[in-house]
């Protein structure tokens, strides 16, 4: 059985194969932020659904960033039109948009159909004393951000839903690195925070303003 020092190496070793594949810039965390954890997500996969509460609990838990990236699979008949919505809610804020989405993880069974989604995302928004437009994207403007998190995700090489990184600012080791088994999730977190360069500290007048 591999060690975890032999895991994270071979997780290193992974991660460095992906960066050959595929344009990886995109795979640092948030300005401001020392690690973070990105993922590449489909709202109609069942293993996103179980992956979202274990990345979710894990960023509060070291009070870390999650960097959502949509990647709706085609061979899901209302993942593109959930995605939609969750940047309709988005719009109200990030923390509602984020609760969506974890709604409809633990909604998938019910969901069938664009038809089934429409009622249970009117059911959210009624609970949250929103009401969602008929037309929720007339202009485009929400799908087209949808298409460009999914063309990012092919070229950063995405092949799978999810797709977890733990993702550091680092300016000396590797900067990211693929989660292939979650139960390592918190190992690599502390892997990666370990690795990472220290935030600046602003300006004292900087501060003041």
């Amino acid at each position: 059985m591999l060690s975890r020092i032999s895991k994270l190496a071979l997780f290193v070793v992974l991660a460095a194969a992906m960066a050959l594949a595929g344009d990886t810039s995109m795979l640092r965390p948030p300005k401001g932020a020392k690690v973070a954890i990105v993922v590449f997500e489909d709202l109609q996969c069942p293993d996103c659904a179980r992956a979202a509460p274990l990345v979710h609990e894990a960023a509060k838990t070291y009070k870390i960033p999650v960097v959502q990236y949509d990647f709706p699979l085609p061979q899901h008949n209302w993942s593109f039109e959930a995605a939609v919505d969750a940047r309709w809610f988005d719009t109200k804020s990030k923390a509602i948009g984020d609760e969506y989405r974890l709604y409809i993880f633990s909604h998938q069974p019910e969901i069938t159909s664009p038809e089934t989604l429409r009622s249970i995302s009117d059911k959210f928004a009624s609970d949250h004393k929103l009401t969602l437009p008929l037309f929720v994207d007339p202009k485009g403007d929400l799908s087209a951000k949808v298409k460009a998190d999914y063309d990012l995700g092919q070229r950063v090489g995405i092949v799978h839903t999810p797709t977890l990184y733990v993702v550091s600012n680092t300016s000396r080791g590797t900067p990211f690195v693929e989660v292939v088994d979650r139960n390592e999730l918190y190992s690599l977190i502390d892997s990666m925070l370990k690795e990472a360069d220290p935030t600046p500290t602003p300006a004292k007048t900087a501060a003041k303003h």
